[in-house]
């Protein structure tokens, strides 16, 4: 009688954890693709714990949450590692992806970005930049510089038109942020009516000879070189 009795307990109490172990899945025991990196997951909410290194992502819809184990969280959400679990937490409203949840890396539409925070209009001092939906701090011009040598093709010597160019750099002062500034420069076009070494002049005619400079001195008011008599 007690043979019997024992056998129906072990069968009811085998009946009973069949749904558990079904729900419950350890890692190895093959795992489907749900449940990737996970070390504790059931078919209902997916993964409630990871394995070292990995981040728990929990997916909600509706009433419903799922869990999924990422290397990286998705854009919108950012990875925070604790002692029991590494968790993927989201973005602040107006982040499109982030560091943090105090800073900001990509901001969403109408919003511009600046030091890390998503704003609906730019600061005073900065200009929205509509390429990067960024602030960027507004730049100071400095006076034109001096004009560069006249060159062409490297060379500020020879006869040809060349380029001369001079710079004006922007900058931030006052500020100590050393943000980079757009360089001005602006060029124009030069004559170059110089001979280079071992070159004849170029403003001389072909065939035309230089002319030398006279080393004789005039010795009087005549201009002949003759030598003034000596008065009477």
């Amino acid at each position: 009688m007690r043979a019997p009795l024992c056998l129906l307990l072990f069968v009811a109490h085998a009946v009973d954890m069949l749904p558990l172990n079904r729900r419950k899945k350890q890692v190895g025991t093959g795992l489907g693709g749900n449940c990737t990196g996970c070390v504790i997951c059931s078919e209902e909410n997916g993964c409630s714990t990871c394995q070292q290194r990995l981040f728990l992502f929990i997916r909600r819809e509706g009433i419903r949450q799922y869990g999924k184990c990422v290397h990286d969280c998705p854009p919108g959400y950012f990875g925070v590692r604790g002692q029991e679990v590494n968790r993927c937490k989201k973005c602040g409203a107006t982040c499109e992806s982030c560091f943090s949840q105090d800073f900001c890396i990509q901001c969403k539409r109408r919003f511009y970005l600046y030091k890390g925070k998503c704003l609906p209009t730019c600061p005073p001092g900065t200009a929205a930049q509509q390429s990067t939906r960024e602030c960027q701090d507004e730049c100071e011009l400095s006076p034109w510089g001096s004009w560069s040598p006249c060159t062409h093709n490297g060379k500020t010597c020879g006869s040809a038109w060349g380029l001369e160019t001079r710079v004006r750099e922007a900058g931030r002062a006052g500020r100590e942020e050393a943000a980079t500034c757009q360089v001005l420069s602006e060029s124009r076009k030069c004559p170059i009516r110089r001979p280079c070494p071992g070159e004849r002049n170029p403003n001389r005619k072909k065939g035309q000879r230089e002319r030398r400079p006279r080393k004789d001195r005039k010795l009087d008011g005549r201009g002949d070189g003759r030598p003034r008599p000596a008065p009477n």
